[in-house]
């Protein structure tokens, strides 16, 4: 059973109430996700495909990512994550924004992660994706909705400017 911890729509974590993962999120009430772009130094980013297993299977993700568990601040999710679904060690992680869904019952928290790892040293969790490949910003940029599984990613690499 994962649990989680209780947010308002301004990020507020509302003491008292615990969160469960397949239960229902009250109205007024949101849960932490933790989304990372990683680029490498030389300037590429990393995509990874989905398992064919999951929702958008097959579609290549521009983040690593998922949710906070309880007590978790923001960037303790994102250096987990990062590290459960890619064995990349987070060098140097800057949050780059926050989205509220309203749909999702979740909190967006987008970090940006600078590292200079070994390229062939990605490890992908099974279950979670299949493959992965560095490319390009443009080529990132250029990528479909029928390729890519968030156009979200785009509109944060185009913020922040290279």
């Amino acid at each position: 059973m994962e649990v989680w911890d209780a947010y308002d729509a301004q990020f507020n974590r509302v003491e008292g109430v615990t969160l469960i993962r397949g239960v229902a999120i009250p109205a007024g009430l949101f849960h932490l996700v933790c989304d990372i772009i990683v680029k490498h130094t030389d300037g590429t980013y990393l995509l990874m495909r989905r398992d064919g297993r999951k929702r958008f299977g097959g579609m290549w993700e521009a983040t690593a990512g998922g949710s906070a568990l309880q007590g978790e601040r923001p960037a303790e999710c994102a250096a987990r994550e990062l590290l459960e679904e890619t064995g990349i060690a987070a060098e140097q992680l800057t949050e780059v924004g926050r989205v509220v869904s309203e749909t999702n019952r979740s909190i967006y928290v987008e970090f940006l992660c600078v590292t200079s790892c070994e390229k062939e040293s990605v490890r992908l969790q099974e279950g979670e994706t299949t493959e992965y490949q560095w490319v390009s910003r443009d080529t990132l940029l250029r990528m479909t909705q029928q390729e890519l599984v968030t156009k979200r990613m785009q509109q944060f690499l185009q913020e922040l400017q290279g």
